[in-house]
C-alpha cells in the first residue's frame, strides 16, 4: 500500500513530545513490513537544525530539496517538510500543503491524519475527501478541550473539526478512556477503532548513574521522575505538592524530585517559586527537555515515575519509564492505567493525597516494589509496536479493498 501519514510534529523534531515519536515508530514499522510509507509535516527549522552539515553532508544523511520543502529518506519512509509562514506554539501555517496535495496525493491509497487543532490536517483531508481517498483520524489525545485556549478549540471544531471527523472512514483511539470520550463527543461508535501506542525501547542503555551525576542527585537519593511537558493537564503543580506531603528521608535515604520537560507558559518559573515557598528547593531538580540517551538515562536513574495527568489518552511517558524497569504511579485519568495497575505501579486518584500515598508505599514496601520491578519487563514485552503496526496494516488494507462495507469493529484486538 501507499501511505500518507500528516502530522503537524515529526522527527527531528523531538520537542513536541510523544506524536513524533509514534508516527515514526508506526510508519517505520509498515515501511519494513514493505509498504510506501510517506510522512507530511511542518518545518519548524531545518535550516536552523542542519546548518552545521555541508551539503555533501547532508545528501548522505538522506536530506535534500523537493518542490515542496525538505525532503528526507530514512529506513524506508520519505518526509516532506513543507515550509512554515506562521507559527505558534504548536501550530503552523502552511500553503505549500495544498499544492502537495494537487501535486501528489492521488499516488496514494490512504492517508492517516495525526492530531487536531492545526491548518496542516484539514486541508488534507478535504482533498483526500474530493479524490475519494480514504483517511485515517486519530486524535492523539487531543479530542477534548482541556487546557489552553478552550473557546478557540471549540471554534475549530465547529468550522473544521466537524468535517474533519465525519468524513474520516475511521478514528483511532489508543485507550479505552478515549474511545468513551469520542463517542460522547458524537463521534459514530462504528468509525471508532481502540488501538494502543507501544514503546520502543534503545538499543543499548545509558550507564546507570548518569542522570544523577548530571544533577547534582545523591546516589543514596530516592528519586521520583516526571518526564513530560510542563503543563497544567499534566499536573505537575499537584505533584510538588505531593512531594510537600512527602517525609524529607524515608530510612537513610533522602527523598528528591526531577522535573524533565519542556516548560509551557512559564509553569517552571511557578514550579521554582512554590518549591521555594513550600522549602523543598534543595531537593527538587529541573533538567528542562530531555531526549536520546539522556532521556533514558533519567528513567532508569528514577526510583519512582509519576504521571499525575487530568487527562492522557494513553501515557507514553509512562510506558517508556516502565520499558526501563522503573515502577510507576499513574492517575485513573491515563489510558495506560488498566495495562499498569498491580502489574508495573499503582493507579490512583488524581489528588495530591493519593499520589504521595502511593509514592510513599512503593519506596517503603521492597516486596511490593521488587514485583513490580518484575511486573515492569512483563509488560514491557506487551508493549512493543509490533502489533500496533500489525492493526494498522490490517485497517488499511480494509479501508482500500472496493468491497469494504458495513461499520468498523470498535477494536482491532
Amino acid at each position: 500500500m501507499r501511505i500518507l501519514n500528516v502530522t503537524e510534529t515529526y522527527d527531528p523534531f523531538l520537542e513536541f513530545g510523544g506524536p513524533p515519536v509514534k508516527v515514526h515508530a508506526l510508519a517505520q514499522g509498515l515501511a519494513r513490513r514493505g509498504h510506501a510509507v510517506s510522512v507530511l509535516t511542518a518545518d519548524w527549522g531545518l535550516e536552523k537544525r542542519l546548518h552545521h552539515h555541508s551539503e555533501p553532508d547532508l545528501q548522505a544523511l538522506g536530506w535534500d530539496r523537493s518542490p515542496f520543502g525538505w525532503r528526507h529518506a530514512q529506513g524506508g519512509v520519505q518526509s516532506i517538510y513543507v515550509p512554515s509562514w506562521f507559527r505558534y506554539r504548536a501550530l503552523s501555517w502552511n500553503p505549500a500543503v495544498k499544492r502537495y496535495c494537487r501535486a501528489r496525493l492521488q499516488n496514494f491509497d490512504l492517508v492517516h491524519i495525526f492530531g487536531i487543532y492545526d491548518l496542516l490536517g484539514p486541508p488534507v483531508a478535504a482533498a483526500a475527501r474530493a479524490r475519494n481517498i480514504p483517511y485515517v483520524v486519530e486524535p492523539i489525545g487531543m479530542f477534548v478541550p482541556i487546557v489552553r485556549n478552550v473557546w478557540l478549540k471549540r471554534m475549530y471544531h465547529y468550522f473544521l473539526g466537524q468535517r474533519l471527523f465525519s468524513g474520516a472512514s475511521a478514528v483511532i483511539a489508543t485507550s479505552d478512556l478515549e474511545v468513551q470520550e469520542l463517542a460522547a463527543a458524537g463521534v459514530a461508535p462504528q468509525k471508532i477503532v481502540l488501538r494502543r501506542n507501544g514503546v520502543e525501547s534503545p538499543a543499548s542503555w545509558p550507564p546507570r548513574g548518569k542522570f544523577r551525576a548530571s544533577h547534582d542527585i545523591p546516589e543514596q537519593a530516592k528519586l521520583i521522575l516526571f518526564l513530560g511537558r510542563l503543563s497544567p493537564k499534566k499536573s505537575p503543580e499537584l505533584l510538588l505538592q505531593a512531594f510537600g506531603n512527602l517525609p524529607e528521608r524515608i530510612g537513610e535515604h533522602t527523598l528528591m524530585l526531577a522535573f524533565a520537560g519542556p516548560d509551557e507558559n512559564s509553569m517552571q518559573q511557578h514550579l521554582v517559586a512554590t518549591a521555594s515557598r513550600l522549602s523543598l528547593s534543595a531537593r527538587v531538580k529541573f533538567s528542562g527537555p530531555l531526549y536520546g540517551d539522556d532521556k533514558w538515562a533519567a528513567y532508569r536513574d528514577a526510583d519512582v515515575f509519576v504521571l499525575p495527568s487530568l487527562n492522557e489518552n494513553f501515557g507514553n511517558t509512562a510506558a517508556e519509564a516502565i520499558a526501563a524497569a522503573t515502577p510507576v504511579v499513574v492517575t485513573e485519568q491515563c489510558g495506560i492505567a488498566p495495562l499498569v495497575i498491580d502489574v508495573a505501579g499503582l493507579v490512583v486518584a488524581h489528588d495530591e493525597k493519593s499520589v504521595a500515598n502511593a509514592v510513599e508505599r512503593l519506596l517503603r514496601d521492597p516486596q511490593l516494589y521488587a514485583q513490580f520491578v518484575s511486573g515492569c519487563a512483563e509488560l514491557t514485552s506487551r508493549l512493543s509496536w509490533q502489533e500496533p503496526v500489525s492493526q494498522m496494516e490490517s485497517l488499511y488494507a480494509t479501508l482500500t479493498t472496493p468491497a469494504v462495507s458495513g461499520s468498523l469493529s470498535r477494536s482491532m484486538e
